[in-house]
């Protein structure tokens, strides 16, 4: 709540005596929920539930009637720390209901709440209407895009100017020049008339959002994507079609500009030409590395003695938890490889100092400096808030002034003053927090969330170029391995893939638990067994969902919702085997497109851009590591072996000509 205002009257016609007024005493907020902000006003005997503003619904009609979700459903929201998963989900099952609007209307609704109470989005908002200083106490009248006046609010106590600068902090606001007491509310056209022309008011206010941050709207409000632009596409088309992939092509090129992914034109049209990658071969996992051999693998000075050896250890079966604090510096990149304990106590140090200088640059702001540094009152500001919903379930962050959560906090400020220009972007709590979990010291998981961001930076930068790079790769890898699956997903507007958008940028930290997000980063960050082996992940996760997308037809509503619901119940060690695999696939295959062999960091001599087959008698041998597999003496762990299930879903999904 960042206003909130007693005594603001609604006067209704509704009174005993024709000539005189009935006062109805309410209570007017400015609330900041997530991405939106809202004005509600209510009776004073209607008290304000927090529980009802996350299960709100909300239609085109810009008025709202609240909606009461089922009790386990809010119990579940108040247990979590600001609604924080709710934030992150792409979808919910919040309900959309029309609320009829009449302002004569002073009947109640059945569950006793008077029908006076209004909440609007500001995004709706057209104008406000005020009264002339010195005419009594004042008055406000909003009126919204759709038309609609709202009942005149009067402030019996103070003066509405306070709410005014509360407003302009969030919209623009600018005198009318035909009325002087009026107004308006300034619309910025970022996009071309023809989309205005093709989204509604209130899906078109959510488009601007998503061109502005896709991060937060993607995170929070896929589930507004959902009801609001695909009814906007489809149920407004008096045929009930569904409008050609084109425009959903062209908008989302126009919000994320550079990001070229084909949309065919034709059903049957192929790009890259059908190459035969052969039967997936089966893969198998071992135990993690033990403390024991990883102690084996070192000499007397500490150093690593085979480090291609330990690599490929650690891909097939990932670590014990207690090798994880000291393995995870070598494979974030803190520790070199090659160095010695008494270097790697030597760099500590160096760091630890480093750590702590830049840490005093923030901590040592007055608060009259921070006044006058909006960037970094602003990092503060979102940090706060992020950390204080971060992964609350986990005991090492659970409870109040957690030491968990204070060194969330000191990690992320630092890490301002280290990255000045990037700063701080939602998200990136989630990619610290696994971190400081294994490591248990402030500056060892500082200086290795550094290097993790090194990889990661380009996915929060401004321009997007990360995950605009990501996305056109992996849709290059997954036309390769099923260009039929490819056709469907275009003739249904999802051609770009954008449901993967949060997989990439905060690699799979929302769809796996978080025992087995500690697997999955160790196993990634080996490098092995080529490039880019995430993409590889995701297209593992979605050949296994392409049966039930396919079969059951479903269209853009219902692929991103079946995608979101993946959330915690995909198998990790199933997935990492059916990715190995699908790598196996393709680095054995003479005839891998170049676009391909690029991405995946293959070097095969007899990979030309327009050659049909492989003439290199040595089958350009590559770096493909199943020897080193199958002469591993270590016990393994056959996937089959625990999922049969999941083995037959595999064998049943196996590629077959189109």
């Amino acid at each position: 709540v960042v206003y909130e205002q007693e005594g603001v009257f609604i006067h209704s016609s509704c009174g005993k005596n024709d000539d005189q007024d009935s006062l109805i005493a309410g209570i007017l907020r400015v609330i900041e929920k997530e991405n939106e902000v809202v004005v509600d006003w209510r009776p004073l005997d209607e008290t304000l539930d927090t529980s009802n503003i996350l299960c709100a619904g909300k239609d085109s009609s810009s008025v709202v009637e609240w909606t009461q979700a089922p009790k386990e459903k809010c119990s579940q929201g108040a247990d979590r720390p600001s609604s924080y998963e709710a934030e992150w989900d792409m979808v919910t099952t919040v309900s959309f209901k029309k609320k009829p609007h009449s302002n004569g209307d002073a009947t109640t609704h059945a569950n006793g709440e008077s029908k006076w109470s209004f909440l609007f989005s500001l995004t709706d908002l057209k104008s406000i209407k005020q009264n002339k200083e010195g005419m009594g106490w004042s008055y406000l009248v909003f009126c919204l895009k759709d038309d609609v006046k709202l009942p005149a609010l009067h402030f019996h106590h103070g003066d509405s100017k306070p709410l005014i600068k509360c407003l302009e902090k969030h919209v623009a606001l600018n005198e009318s020049p035909h009325d002087e007491r009026v107004l308006l509310v300034k619309t910025q056209k970022s996009l071309s008339q023809s989309f205005e022309n093709l989204f509604d008011e209130p899906s078109y206010g959510l488009l601007q959002k998503w061109k502005k941050d896709p991060y937060i709207v993607t995170m929070g409000k896929f589930s507004k994507v959902t009801n609001y632009i695909v009814g906007s596409l489809r149920s407004s088309d008096p045929s009930n079609q569904r409008r050609p992939p084109s425009e959903m092509a062209d908008f989302l090129n126009d919000t994320i500009p550079g990001l070229k992914i084909n949309q065919q034109e034709e059903p049957g049209f192929e790009v890259i030409t059908r190459i035969d990658l052969g039967k997936q071969p089966e893969v198998s996992r071992r135990e993690p590395v033990s403390a024991e051999e990883w102690a084996k693998n070192m000499d007397s000075e500490g150093r690593i003695l085979d480090v291609d050896y330990i690599k490929q250890l650690i891909f097939k079966g990932g670590l014990c938890h207690t090798l994880r604090k000291e393995a995870w510096k070598f494979l974030l990149g803190y520790f070199p490889w090659n160095s010695s304990k008494e270097e790697r106590a030597n760099l500590q140090k160096r760091k630890t100092d480093e750590y702590f200088r830049m840490k005093l640059q923030w901590k040592s702001v007055s608060e009259e400096q921070e006044k006058r540094n909006s960037r970094l009152r602003d990092y503060r500001s979102l940090i706060e808030k992020d950390v204080n919903r971060t992964d609350r379930t986990n005991k090492f962050y659970e409870g109040e002034d957690n030491p968990g959560l204070i060194l969330l906090h000191d990690i992320l400020m630092t890490y301002c003053m280290y990255d000045f220009d990037l700063g701080y972007v939602q998200g990136m709590s989630d990619l610290l927090s696994p971190v400081l979990y294994v490591m248990e010291n402030e500056v060892d998981a500082f200086w290795c969330f550094v290097s993790y961001m090194d990889q990661m930076h380009q996915n929060f930068e401004e321009q997007m170029q990360g995950m605009k790079t990501q996305l056109i790769q992996l849709s290059h890898l997954l036309r390769l391995l099923d260009s039929g699956f490819c056709s469907y997903l275009e003739s249904q507007d999802s051609g770009y893939l954008y449901f993967c958008f949060r997989w990439l940028l905060i690699r799979f930290k929302r769809e796996f638990s978080f025992q087995d997000i500690l697997r999955l980063w160790e196993v990634m960050w080996t490098e092995l067994p080529c490039q880019n082996f995430h993409l590889l992940l995701c297209c593992a996760i979605l050949e296994s969902e392409k049966q039930q997308i396919m079969d059951k037809h479903y269209g853009f509503n219902e692929i991103l919702k079946h995608i979101n619901e993946l959330s915690m119940k995909i198998d990790v060690e199933y997935i990492l085997c059916k990715a190995e695999a699908i790598s196996m696939q393709m680095m054995n295959c003479k005839e891998l497109p170049q676009t391909v062999s690029e991405i995946l960091g293959i070097e095969n001599s007899s990979v030309t851009p327009d050659s049909d087959t492989g003439e290199d008698e040595s089958g350009a041998e590559l770096s493909c590591p199943t020897s080193l597999y199958q002469s591993m003496s270590t016990p393994v762990i056959a996937a089959n072996g625990t999922r049969d299930g999941a083995q037959q879903m595999a064998e049943k999904q196996s590629l077959t000509p189109a």
